[in-house]
């Protein structure tokens, strides 16, 4: 756990740092940054020369399927892909088997990881008993046996009654809400979004208003309550529109998006391809450039993966069936490094939203490389060229519309505590 990285191109937007220096860790913990640091002999050396060098990288929306739901990826092989994509932390959201809602399945999640991870797993609890939507789970138990955050992920709290109290009590105890803003009664049957697309392949659409009134719903809540709230995967240029305006007026409003909302559109679907089946759908070019422009303009403060591992016979069935969502973890970082080739967003905007961000809407002691602090690192090859082959991914579950794409820059070395995790073959 004692390390010297030397030579790389230190990013860190905390200290607004941005220049080649050396960074040494002992005993887990960041001791020093400089120019020309010395190793003792007990020190292991990376050069990083022509890399660059971050604060660990943070995915704040995972699902590691952990407990329950092990034949789609478990803690030891998510936190294997989240060391892969150059992550040193998630926040493994609730929709698990039995749903992350008392201490005694939070706790589950924290000893496992102890035992089985390789990157920091930070549980997310459920907003409502079971995740069912009728009633407030015990957020303050949850909050003491570990959980960061709480979230019907997966579902939305439909009442808007329960929402609000649930904004309340959790301002209350000093715990974030991640909101999942979907209107159901909009959703309907939909499979994919409502447009050309849905139309050409015969399937029912889910129109863009189904994520805008619910966005809109919660953004007036959190304004009406005081409370902080984070809007999960954001997808549609409206909800970019209002949360964009409620930050504009002093809403304690945050969201995130994923990488497929600024990659691809519903036209991914074409084929029925079930690895471009997720919620909220893939939608039009308009949306790609409003989730380009929100990220510019720090409206969308974090990029996460919401990376959701599902097994082969429930994605290689009929379009109409198939399970919502793809794997991210390790192709996260490549597509997020086109934003900065594109000029969406410059390196240290880019750490911004896969690392400090995420770290203060969490809440965790993450997200800087200031002297003192944990030691988690990621260290980048901006110019790595890579092939994404469903035998290499580290996941359990192979399900990404991603499959066969030459990707560039990928994670070099995974430092969690001063320790290497990952290294790049």
């Amino acid at each position: 756990m004692n390390l010297l990285i030397k030579g790389g191109r230190l990013v860190d937007p905390s200290q607004g740092i941005d220049d080649v220096m050396d960074i040494m860790i002992a005993d887990g913990v960041v001791l020093e940054l400089g120019a020309d640091l010395t190793a003792s002999e007990e020190m292991e050396t990376i050069e990083a020369t022509g890399l660059i060098v971050t604060p660990g990288l943070i995915d704040m929306h995972v699902h590691l399927r952990d407990p329950g739901l092990e034949y789609k990826e478990d803690i030891a092989t998510g936190s294997r892909s989240a060391a892969a994509g150059g992550f040193t932390s998630v926040a493994c959201m609730p929709n698990t088997s039995p749903v992350n809602d008392n201490k005694a399945v939070t706790s589950y999640i924290i000893n496992k990881a102890r035992n089985e991870a390789v990157v920091n797993v930070f549980p997310v609890g459920a907003i409502t008993k079971g995740s069912k939507g009728e009633s407030l789970a015990e957020m303050g138990d949850l909050k003491e046996a570990g959980c960061v955050a709480v979230s019907d992920d997966g579902k939305p709290v439909c009442s808007s009654e329960l929402m609000r109290r649930a904004l309340e009590y959790a301002k209350g105890i000093g715990i974030a809400v991640i909101s999942h803003s979907e209107d159901i009664s909009l959703v309907g049957e939909g499979v994919m979004n409502e447009g050309f697309t849905a139309t050409e392949l015969g399937l029912k659409g889910i129109p863009w208003a189904a994520e805008d009134a619910a966005v809109a719903r919660d953004v007036y809540l959190a304004e009406f309550t005081g409370s902080p709230l984070h809007i999960a995967h954001i997808s549609t240029a409206g909800s970019a529109r209002i949360i964009r305006n409620a930050k504009a007026r002093g809403v304690k409003v945050t969201c995130e998006t994923a990488p497929h909302y600024f990659t691809l559109t519903d036209e991914a679907v074409l084929g029925y391809n079930t690895n471009a089946k997720m919620n909220p759908p893939l939608r039009t070019a308009n949306d790609v450039a409003a989730m380009k422009a929100a990220l510019a303009d720090g409206t969308i403060d974090a990029i996460a993966t919401d990376h959701a591992p599902h097994h082969l016979d429930e994605k290689d069935v009929e379009f109409n069936v198939a399970l919502n969502g793809i794997v991210g973890l390790e192709t996260s970082l490549s597509l997020s490094l086109k934003l900065v080739e594109e000029g969406v967003l410059d390196l240290k905007g880019l750490v911004s939203v896969m690392s400090c961000n995420p770290a203060k809407i969490l809440g965790i002691e993450r997200g800087t490389l200031k002297p003192g602090a944990v030691g988690d690192v990621t260290i980048i090859d901006p110019n790595k060229k890579w092939l994404v082959a469903a035998e290499k991914l580290e996941s359990k579950s192979k399900n990404s519309p991603f499959l066969g794409w030459e990707m560039k820059g990928a994670a070099a070395y995974t430092v969690v505590k001063g320790q290497v995790v990952h290294k790049a073959v």
